[in-house]
């Protein structure tokens, strides 16, 4: 009977419930389809029942001819297809068998028992015959079951794949909530940028990006789950990272009297300024002034995502953002042109950048304050 048919007979026997138990299962279900596959479901040299296994027996054992499995499928009654999963993928490890299924009937479950991954992962793909479309269940067990590929390798390429390509997916599902952390918490550029041109078209007035910035950190428990605020700090770029140790031991306050609370000493010298930007613009012009190749080679680090921390022409600053380009900018006395539109968070992270250009150390060589 053709594949088609077998699994259309298949799924009507599971709808009217008449698999009772596993041995139904089996003789219902997973042998017609092996049988569709190619696999001579009578032959027991080839589908193997009850093969053991250091430690056990895997309900049935697909064999090339002489003996040697390639595929163990284990069977399960109708409903307990998430039961059994370690035991099958660790007999299968253990023999070196690239492909496992786990079946109750209704749901295949495919395995890639060899992959560098926990148990749990090695999943490759569930199918279930009464929710998919009978084109897709034709597919899945064409490309995981087929004697032929079996054979020939091909099914076991198709299950790495796939599962590479579902590992793919875990790891980056497992570190959304990461990178969402990430750029909220230290207020990265784009979400500033694109959080203040929000705030312009309510409104119509442009919000500092340090009222941004500050906005973001405040959210940040209520837009991402509070367990994955313990999962690791990850890189975003080539900038060093200001991490709240490092904040933290920076002065919070310029150290005088006077009202002067923002500024900056380098080798020692103290600077007072009127505002973080201030304090930025002098720090570039102060390292400049002592090395001539400072701006150049600080232009050709990588920057933030989009944006050119320092360039030639103040509209290489943002690109696409015009009008950004027209009145957040500094011009350095060197004729190049400093981007400004950056919260406290931005500003540190660039002069860290700069101090590890101009090979000085940032908190030691140069602290600064901007409170």
């Amino acid at each position: 009977m053709a594949l088609n048919e077998t699994i259309s007979g298949i799924q009507e026997k599971l709808q009217k419930g008449l698999f009772p138990n596993e041995a139904a299962v089996s003789q219902g279900a997973v042998l017609p389809i092996l049988n569709a596959l190619g696999w001579p479901a009578f032959d027991s040299t080839v589908v193997c029942p009850q093969y053991a296994v250091e430690g056990g027996r895997v309900d049935y054992a697909l064999c090339r001819h002489g003996g040697k499995p390639v595929v163990f499928v284990e069977v399960k009654r109708v409903g307990l297809a998430n039961t059994g999963e370690r035991q099958l993928l660790d007999y299968a490890f253990r023999e070196g068998i690239h492909i496992a299924v786990l079946t109750d009937g209704q749901e295949w479950n495919f395995y890639h028992p060899l992959g560098d991954a926990r148990y749990q992962e090695r999943h490759v793909y569930k199918l279930d015959l009464l929710e998919r479309e009978l084109s897709e269940c034709i597919y899945r067990l064409t490309r995981y079951l087929s004697r032929e590929d079996v054979y020939s390798g091909v099914a076991s390429e198709n299950t790495g794949a796939d599962f590479a390509e579902t590992h793919r997916h875990r790891e980056v599902a497992r570190k959304l909530p990461e990178a969402w952390i990430e750029l909220v918490e230290n207020a990265d550029e784009s979400l500033v940028e694109l959080l203040a041109d929000k705030v312009a078209d309510l409104c119509g007035y442009v919000p500092d990006p340090e009222i941004c910035a500050d906005f973001l950190r405040s959210r940040v428990g209520t837009l991402v789950p509070s367990e994955s605020s313990k999962v690791g700090a990850v890189e975003s770029s080539s900038v060093p990272e200001t991490n709240e140790s490092e904040l933290l031991s920076q002065p919070s306050h310029f150290p005088t009297d006077n009202e002067t609370q923002v500024g900056y000493k380098l080798y020692g010298t103290l600077s007072g300024c009127k505002s973080a930007i201030d304090v930025m613009t002098e720090v570039f012009e102060q390292l400049s002034s002592q090395d001539s190749t400072f701006l150049e080679r600080f232009a050709s680090r990588k920057h933030g995502s989009k944006r050119r921390y320092i360039a030639q022409s103040q509209y290489e600053l943002y690109p696409g953002r015009p009008d950004f380009c027209e009145r957040n900018y500094r011009e350095l006395t060197s004729r190049w042109f400093l981007g400004t539109y950056y919260g406290k968070d931005g500003i540190i992270k660039i002069l860290k950048l700069a101090c590890e250009v101009a090979e000085i150390e940032f908190g030691k060589d140069l602290v600064v304050y901007l409170d």
